[in-house]
Order: C-alpha cells, then sequence, then structure tokens
C-alpha cells in the first residue's frame, strides 16, 4: 500500500500542533514540524509544507493591516512586522519538517 502525502495535510498539522503547543517557544514548533515532515513524505514536500503558511500568513496580514487602516503603507509596515514574527517560528519548525521527513 502507497503512502499517502499531501503538502496542505502536512501544513495543517504543522500549523495545528504549533499553535497548541504554543507555550513551548522552540520545542512546539518542532514537534509540529517532525510530524508534519512524516505527513509530507518527502524532504521537499516538507520545507514547501514549513514555509508556506508562514508566506500566506505574512502576505494575508499585510493585505488585512492595509483595509483595516485605510493607510497602505502603514498596513504594509504592520503587516511586514507581523510577518518577521511569524518567520520567528518558522526555523524550529522548518528543522523538524527535514527531521520528519528523514524519518
Amino acid at each position: 500500500m502507497a503512502k499517502q502525502s499531501s503538502i496542505l495535510g502536512a501544513s495543517i498539522w504543522m500549523l495545528v500542533i504549533s499553535t497548541l503547543l504554543f507555550w513551548l517557544p522552540a520545542i512546539g514548533p518542532l514537534i509540529g514540524g517532525i510530524v508534519g515532515g512524516k505527513k509530507a513524505g518527502s524532504v521537499g514536500n516538507a520545507i514547501l509544507a514549513a514555509i508556506l503558511p508562514a508566506v500566506i500568513v505574512g502576505v494575508g496580514l499585510g493585505i488585512a493591516g492595509s483595509a483595516l487602516t485605510g493607510v497602505p503603507l502603514l498596513g504594509a509596515v504592520a503587516g511586514a512586522g507581523a510577518g518577521m514574527a511569524v518567520l520567528t517560528q518558522v526555523g524550529p519548525l522548518l528543522l523538524g519538517a527535514i527531521i520528519g521527513a528523514i524519518l
């Protein structure tokens, strides 16, 4: 029986587990990455599954910030700041995804 792998499914697993383990600053995303990496199947899919949600959240926050403030430049700055905060969690998540895919 072939093992099914999905980038979207792996991303959802990573997001849910990282969110539930938010109180463990580096360990929570690492555990989420390991589980999502195993679900992704390959290292390439695991890397994409770890980075894609961070990019989507960063762009979404930039668009929401622009729409809510009415000043596009202010929204872009706020979105960039929030995007950087999101990217700080990608490091352990990415490392966990690579480890999970190798396992």
